[in-house]
């Protein structure tokens, strides 16, 4: 399959930060909402969820557009086999980052790439894991000060200040932490025919 200037592709997601990765790679595209549900089963691994997440929020965009290539992507951090979600306020992230101190966290990214017109599905997950530094109540509340990150997943940007919460990260991707792996990414749009570098 060859690219071609028809390739029509949207990332199904209003998330800021995953627009910004997805400019990286050069490519000419729109974002939408989805209008998805982001609940969990009972009893679902985290890996699950994301990969779910992704894809539903794919499917959802590509009913309505069946000709183009949609792009969904989700992340669901996991402690002691706890999903965390987005905390959404600033106690709820004041948690999120006390819970996690000292400790390591498991980041699952899922993204999804979705033709419905010709049923072309590609997947890709990351596994990352970020090691906390053990972090008093004073250092979690001037962070969550200076950078109320109560939208992203664990309560943090890693992309901003608060790379400076951690002792270390093990990632095959250093984007699939915000929330989009580029290189997983980039290797689905070339499969897909798409002209990426």
């Amino acid at each position: 399959m060859t690219s071609s200037t028809h390739d029509w592709l949207i990332l199904a997601s209003t998330s800021p930060y995953k627009r910004q990765l997805l400019e990286r790679l050069g490519l000419p595209f729109e974002c939408a909402d989805p209008r998805t549900e982001e609940r969990q089963r009972p009893d679902e691994p985290a890996s699950d969820l994301a990969r779910r997440l992704a894809c539903e929020k794919a499917l959802a965009l590509a009913g309505r557009q069946p000709q183009a290539w949609v792009i969904g992507a989700d992340q669901v951090p996991e402690l002691d086999g706890r999903c965390l979600g987005k905390p959404g306020d600033r106690q709820r992230t004041i948690e999120q980052l006390a819970a996690g101190s000292g400790r390591s966290v498991q980041f699952h990214t899922a993204v999804c790439l979705l033709r419905l017109s010709d049923g072309t599905r590609l997947e890709h997950t990351d596994l990352t894991r970020a090691h906390f530094r053990t972090l008093d109540a004073g250092q979690i509340q001037r962070y969550v000060d200076r950078e109320p990150a109560f939208d992203c997943a664990g309560g943090f940007k890693c992309e901003g200040l608060g790379i400076a919460l951690f002792e270390s990260i093990q990632t095959c991707d250093p984007t699939a932490l915000i929330g989009l792996p580029l290189i997983g990414l980039s290797a689905l749009l070339r499969q897909a025919g798409f002209e990426v570098p």
